[in-house]
């Protein structure tokens, strides 16, 4: 869902994760070459941007999470994924909040 009084740029409110964004999660998991025995997206925002930036929280453990930032390019660019950047470790508490991406 894309909230109505989201600012052009902003970052969303924080949101369950639906099956568009779990596929994401895969994909992009997929791509980077990370593994967890438990890897479980949680809740999600997202940024309007030359396409679209996702900042999931994803459950890779007992009581230990992970953010992941992941950037989706405009299908005029086939829908590529990137992985952005990865905060870990993490806990279900610590709040969703964009990070500093490292180059």
């Amino acid at each position: 869902m894309t909230d109505a009084k989201q600012i052009l740029g902003g970052w969303s409110t924080e949101e369950p994760v639906n099956a568009d964004v779990e596929n994401i999660c895969t994909e992009a998991g997929k791509q980077a070459g990370v593994h967890f025995d438990v890897c479980i997206p949680k809740t999600f925002r997202h940024q309007i941007v030359a396409g679209k930036n996702y900042l999931v929280k994803v459950k890779v453990g007992v009581e230990k999470y992970l953010h992941v930032m992941i950037f989706q390019a405009l299908s005029c660019h086939g829908e590529k994924l990137t992985v952005l950047g990865v905060q870990y470790p993490k806990t279900a508490s610590d709040p969703l909040e964009p990070f500093k991406i490292k180059h």
